[in-house]
């Protein structure tokens, strides 16, 4: 064998695809591997010229520059070839070139699946670390791969005593753990949960939980851990919590009985009930509230209720009527002025409402009487918690619940323009709607008496109402509410002598159905307990067709309201039909 034989023989049997070109860039050398990488026959290439067989390689810039080039990635179809390319030289001129490469595909797949692996375990060891609970893994033969740092807070054991790299046999002999979970999960191959003494003193609860793989076997065992510690602080957190709820639950109640004691707010009906626990529910929040309802309904008692029932009790409560004043002294009693910001001005400024205000309740009345611009101010000055006096040039902050009033429709008003839309919205948190008293008939009556009493007691009086006087203030619509009705008893108590007050005395006409006479004709004499019981069912039934509420007709018949109930519940049957509502 000639010593060009056993070149090629050496050449084809390295690993690496060798390629030489001379000085015309004609190829001198293309062993077997070249010919497998690069997928082209040696006979389509050996004496060809490279660029024409190989137009991707750069091995003739090597020849043209004479300077080597080494680890160059090429990509080749979906095969990646890393080469080291270098220029052949003899009496220092450049003859030729050599280009050595390595297939490294399934290395960069390697080194791909390699970095994802280590994402993946830095993703898993992140979402260990981010486990408020103590996370412990164990392999199937007991040996303890990895913890968490919750795991050493909550056991008390430091990194070298936290048995890593050792079997939980080993911990559970030499008394660092009470009972290892692991090995009772790896006899029952299900989830078991136990309580667990540390050495360190601790007591903790473990859960662990078996993973299998798809042959049925268990191959790790993830360990849960609570501090019991921790626990029976939250047990005692929840139990405290409960006896809060207590004790909010009776101070509502104490709440709901200030309410119904309280010397202006008086109310029956179920209506009001609602808004009175909304009132209690809100009183405590700072939230803006937009009181609404018609001329007399009680706005202002409310706001002043909400007030009352807030952590601002102690603090002051101011109301300003924004339709009452002129829309050029509005914004200095707002916000108030510095000394000579105009003519006219106070010596030494004025502290606007807002600055007043300070740590209490501030109500707003008749917020949809306020001009547009003053409505961009008031806005800012929500917004930002802060009021600028006339002729001030720095802000002035403060602390204070907005509580505003209106009978308007302040959604109709935005939608014709004549309010600002973002300025509704910042009031609107929080809506009450007051409903007019024809809505609310049964407060009628207890506001009439509740009234009646007052000016008693202011004018020295003992006026009495007939039953029927408040049977007819119960028909009326009362445009004017709560105040026409005020107004009207006490002018009935200035006004009358008479003590006791009947339909004669009232300004209005009354339609009140006249009592038909009951004619009872004896053909014969019965028992007088007969009699008796006879004059009461058609009394009954004469009453309830003219009043449909048996509160109603106690008042007409002048006995207690379980009278009439329990005398309808005797005559039932015999009544028929009666439709009377229990009320």
């Amino acid at each position: 064998m000639s010593w060009f034989n056993e070149l090629e023989e050496v050449l084809n049997a390295v690993h690496n695809g060798i390629v030489a070109i001379d000085a015309e860039e004609r190829v001198t050398i293309y062993n077997g591997q070249a010919e497998r990488m690069l997928g082209v026959p040696v006979g389509q290439v050996i004496g060809q010229k490279l660029s024409d067989v190989l137009p991707v390689t750069e091995l003739p810039a090597v020849l043209k520059s004479g300077k080597p080039q080494f680890g160059k990635k090429m990509a080749l179809g979906d095969r990646m070839l890393v080469t080291n390319r270098t220029p052949i030289i003899e009496d220092g001129r450049v003859i030729g070139a050599i280009a050595v490469f390595q297939d490294v595909s399934d290395l960069e797949s390697l080194t791909t699946e390699l970095r994802q692996m280590n994402e993946l375990n830095k993703e898993l060891e992140a979402i260990l670390e981010s486990f408020y609970d103590g996370i412990g893994i164990i392999a199937e033969d007991g040996t303890l791969l990895r913890v968490n740092t919750s795991y050493e807070r909550i056991t008390g054991l430091s990194k070298h005593d936290n048995g890593v790299g050792r079997n939980v046999r080993e911990l559970q002999d030499d008394g660092t753990v009470s009972q290892a979970v692991a090995l009772l999960v790896l006899n029952q191959k299900k989830p078991v949960t136990i309580k667990q003494r540390i050495k360190t003193g601790k007591e903790i609860l473990i859960t662990g939980s078996p993973v299998f793989n798809e042959e049925g076997e268990i191959f790790r065992v993830v360990c849960n851990i609570r501090d019991m510690t921790e626990l029976n602080l939250l047990r005692e957190r929840v139990e405290s919590t409960e006896q809060q709820n207590i004790r909010y639950a009776h101070e509502i109640k104490e709440l709901r009985t200030k309410l119904w004691r309280h010397d202006e707010f008086v109310f029956r009906s179920a209506i009001m009930e609602k808004v009175f626990k909304l009132i209690v529910r809100v009183a405590h929040v700072n939230s803006h509230i937009l009181i609404t309802g018609e001329s007399g309904v009680g706005k202002e008692i409310v706001a002043t209720l909400i007030h009352e029932l807030s952590p601002r009790v102690d603090g002051p409560f101011l109301q300003i009527n924004c339709g009452a004043i002129p829309e050029n002294l509005l914004e200095s009693e707002l916000f108030g002025y510095e000394e000579g910001a105009f003519t006219g001005a106070r010596s030494g400024g004025k502290k606007g409402i807002f600055e007043l205000c300070e740590g209490g309740t501030l109500l707003l009345d008749e917020i949809g009487e306020m001009p547009m611009n003053m409505q961009v101010k008031l806005l800012r000055v929500l917004q930002q918690q802060e009021v600028v006096k006339i002729g001030a040039s720095k802000p002035i902050k403060f602390d204070v619940r907005v509580v505003t009033a209106t009978n308007k429709n302040l959604e109709e008003m935005v939608a014709q323009h004549s309010f600002r839309a973002d300025l509704f919205y910042r009031l609107n948190v929080v809506p009450i709607h007051i409903p007019p008293l024809r809505e609310r008939p049964d407060d009628i009556v207890p506001l009439a008496i509740h009234f009646l009493e007052f000016f008693n007691r202011k004018y020295g009086r003992n006026i009495r109402f007939e039953p029927e006087v408040l049977l007819a203030f119960e028909s009326q619509p009362w445009p004017g509410n709560v105040r026409e009705l005020e107004n009207l008893i006490e002018r009935l108590v200035i006004m009358n002598e008479d003590e006791v007050l009947n339909l004669k005395h009232l300004p209005f006409k009354v339609n009140v159905l006249e009592h038909q006479a009951i004619v009872i004709q004896v053909n014969e004499p019965i028992p007088f307990r007969n009699a008796v019981e006879m004059l009461e069912k058609e009394l009954l039934r004469k009453t309830m067709q003219a009043y449909p509420t048996t509160r109603q007709a106690a008042k007409v018949l002048g006995v207690s309201h379980p009278t009439v109930i329990r005398k309808i519940q005797k005559y039932k049957s015999q009544l028929h039909p009666c439709n009377a509502i229990m009320t």
